[in-house]
């Protein structure tokens, strides 16, 4: 019994030990693995050899951006907002709801990503976003505990489009807002004030003229 005993704790000691020196290792190796399930997307890539492609299974890390100019669009792009009357919502589980202006939101620390926007079958566009530190605004609003995810509506009107997405990537600001692209102010055509941007989802998802943020539970 005795010589079992000490056969356990050697035993035990040894994975230990082993543990501390090959975590790190398998770590990276897992990291490593992650990014080696996306395609490194070359320098050069065509945009249109994209627009089939599922937009969280690419590295775009090397993908020029595109100019504004050639930049596609889908949906409503002629909706007109008044800056001056126009407010964010941010509403349901929090602790302080917001109604911010256009001027105050411009004032929030700010964030600037490249991020792919495809729209399968029909375009491809890669821009620098520039919007609101997600994470920085909801703090501000103090959200409640268990909160899962995050809905965003736009615009105002009959023509409002709800999306949802998981507070997680939300904080991340892998999905945020936006009021800029590649150093210009966000057009009208692509949803001036604010759109939803949101890596690693088809742009359908992203919702243009957003005017609310939700919090929700469920």
């Amino acid at each position: 019994m005795n010589k079992r005993r000490q056969f356990l704790k050697v035993a035990v000691g040894f994975l230990a030990n082993a543990y501390l020196l090959l975590g790190p290792i398998f770590s990276a190796a897992r990291w490593v693995y992650a990014k080696g399930e996306k395609t490194i997307l070359p320098k050069g890539t065509k945009r249109d050899s994209l627009i089939y492609r599922d937009p969280k299974s690419l590295d775009t890390s090397n993908l020029e951006t595109t100019p504004l100019k050639d930049f596609g669009t889908m949906g409503i792009s002629d909706y007109e907002v008044n800056p001056k009357a126009w407010r964010l919502e941010v509403n349901g589980h929090v602790k302080k709801p917001l109604q911010l202006t256009y001027p105050e939101i411009l004032g929030l620390p700010a964030i600037e990503k490249n991020v792919l926007l495809i729209c399968p079958g029909f375009f491809a566009n890669h821009g620098r976003w520039k919007g609101i530190s997600m994470k920085n605004l909801l703090e501000i609003a103090v959200v409640e505990s268990d909160v899962r995810r995050v809905t965003f509506s736009g615009p105002k009107g009959p023509y409002e489009k709800r999306e949802r997405f998981p507070i997680d990537d939300v904080l991340r600001n892998k999905v945020f807002l936006a009021y800029g692209v590649n150093g210009k102010t966000l057009p009208k055509r692509h949803g001036f004030p604010l759109r939803v941007v949101a890596e690693d989802y088809y742009g359908d998802d992203w919702v243009k003229y957003v005017y609310k943020m939700t919090l929700d539970k469920i």
